[in-house]
């Protein structure tokens, strides 16, 4: 049987770099959980404000004002005593009448039928009527126009002589009270006339 020698046990210190290494880690442990600690920081207290008091402060009564004073007000000066004006009126002198406008007539017998013609402003001709056409009533005679000088119309007219019916003469009478004349031309015309079956003529 072989003998097994035995080795003494000697004490070797650990390295330096063993312990630096250690201590490291610790340190970085260290530091580690520090900074998660700093994560989760504590919640903030609010302070809490106390209520405002409130405080009612009383002002003294506003001081009265006295009224005002009556002034009195001057009274207006009285107006200018204003003296009335006579004008002296003067009536104005009358004027003259106008004077009438002078004219000569013509006389009836001075003047032709053809000249009244000529002097009528409007002169409608007589009508023959139906009745005496229808009967075949024919005459002659003469009719009288008054005239009114200033104006020219005839005023009157009437039959010196009748045609010989009544029919014939309130025809012929009918149309010469509506003839005018110019103004101041004739007084009175004279006027013959005829009726016939082709009807009145003059």
């Amino acid at each position: 049987m072989a003998t097994t020698s035995i080795k003494p046990l000697l004490y070797q210190p650990a390295p330096r770099w063993h312990l630096w290494g250690a201590l490291g880690g610790a340190v970085a442990i260290h530091l580690t959980a520090v900074a998660l600690a700093q994560k989760h920081e504590a919640p903030l207290e609010v302070p809490i404000t106390p209520p405002a008091t409130i405080i009612e402060a009383t002002l003294p009564p506003p001081e009265a004002t006295p009224p005002p004073e009556d002034i009195p007000i001057p009274a207006p000066p009285p107006p200018p005593e204003i003296k009335p004006e006579y004008v002296e009126e003067r009536t104005p002198p009358p004027r003259p009448p106008p004077m009438a406008q002078k004219f000569t007539p013509i006389k009836s017998s001075e003047m032709s039928m053809s000249r009244a013609k000529a002097l009528a402003i409007y002169g409608p001709h007589p009508q023959y009527p139906y009745e005496a056409r229808s009967r075949h009533i024919t005459g002659s005679g003469v009719c009288i126009v008054n005239v009114d000088p200033g104006s020219g119309n005839v005023t009157g007219a009437s039959m010196s002589q009748s045609v010989g019916n009544p029919i014939l003469d309130n025809a012929a009478l009918s149309a010469f009270r509506q003839w005018r004349f110019r103004p101041g031309t004739v007084s009175k015309v004279r006027i013959p006339i005829t009726f016939t079956i082709t009807g009145a003529s003059y």
